[in-house]
């Protein structure tokens, strides 16, 4: 059942950046819809856009995020409990040992992030420390060296640079519009050779430039950070081979208050949702219901 779950989820994730791929590709031909009649130099112009985001993102993540949220990195000698169980875990898990960070929040929860194993770091709040004991410990810990093991740190940070450049390109189309730019020069028997068909693909183009592309961004990452959940806790318990421990730490930070100074750019990142928002739907959760995570771990 494990391991089912495991390549079931790895499946889901492939098809989901897939899905990211070819919505960043639509929203940059939006763009060049709107700005050239043409696709391809969006597209292009799209590009250019990811690897800036990309080379500002990838120079130095983990103290961008954990600066974001506060993080304080953390010696052996301040806490030894708790760089004893992540050391073990990272052995149990093959991987470097991550560095260590303390958020001092009294809402109980977690993180990990960086670019790579050997380039990783976890975070735990001080409320994580005071309400779990050993073994709920290691389940949440499990699961943060389950997604450093995982590449899922990666895939968080690839998913943040395509969302920030797709609302970059969003917001750039919004002002184009606004200021009157664009189309200005054009003949008339340019703007006219298209008829019906081209001013139909022209607002379609901008309808997905500016809604619909940055929408379905957001879903996909949203999905994206639901299935890498389920795989880390199954992770969590392929390491500590105790799915009670996760089950009853979940349980804890369920009920619990959320953060009072949390990164909402960062949510996707905690081992549940430090805001804790009221939703109508489960589409734009961050996080799969926690009964649901609890349901499949007592299933394995």
């Amino acid at each position: 059942m494990l391991y089912e779950q495991i390549a079931r989820n790895k499946r889901k994730t492939f098809l989901v950046m897939f899905l990211f791929a070819v919505i960043f590709v639509l929203v940059g031909a939006g763009l060049g819809q709107l700005l050239w009649d043409k696709p391809l130099p969006g597209i292009l112009t799209a590009l250019v856009v990811a690897l800036v985001y990309s080379f500002l993102v990838f120079q130095d993540p983990v103290n961008v995020v954990m600066s974001m949220n506060h993080g304080q990195e953390l010696r052996e000698e301040d806490n030894p409990q708790l760089f004893h169980i992540v050391e073990d875990m990272a052995m149990v898990g093959q991987i470097p040992m991550p560095k260590v960070y303390l958020i001092p929040d009294q809402s109980p929860n977690a993180f990990a992030t960086g670019l790579s194993p050997d380039k990783s770091a976890v975070a735990v709040t001080q409320g994580l420390l005071d309400m779990m004991d050993r073994e709920e410990l290691e389940g949440v810990l499990g699961h943060e060296i389950s997604h450093i093991r995982n590449y899922d740190i990666r895939l968080s940070m690839v998913a943040l640079v395509l969302v920030s450049a797709i609302s970059f390109i969003s917001q750039f189309a919004q002002r184009w519009i606004w200021y009157g730019f664009g189309g200005g020069d054009r003949d008339d028997d340019d703007r006219d050779s298209g008829g019906a068909l081209g001013m139909i693909i022209g607002v379609i183009g901008v309808v997905f430039v500016l809604i619909l592309g940055p929408l379905a961004a957001a879903l996909a990452q949203m999905a994206l950070s639901r299935n890498r959940e389920y795989l880390a806790d199954a992770g969590s318990v392929e390491l500590t081979r105790n799915p009670q421990g996760l089950i009853s730490a979940l349980t804890k930070i369920e009920n619990s208050q959320p953060m009072k100074a949390a990164n909402s750019a960062s949510a996707s990142l905690y081992i549940e949702d430090p805001i804790r928002r009221p939703s109508l739907s489960h589409l734009f959760d961050t996080h799969p219901p926690t009964s649901e995570r609890i349901k499949r771990l007592q299933e394995m």
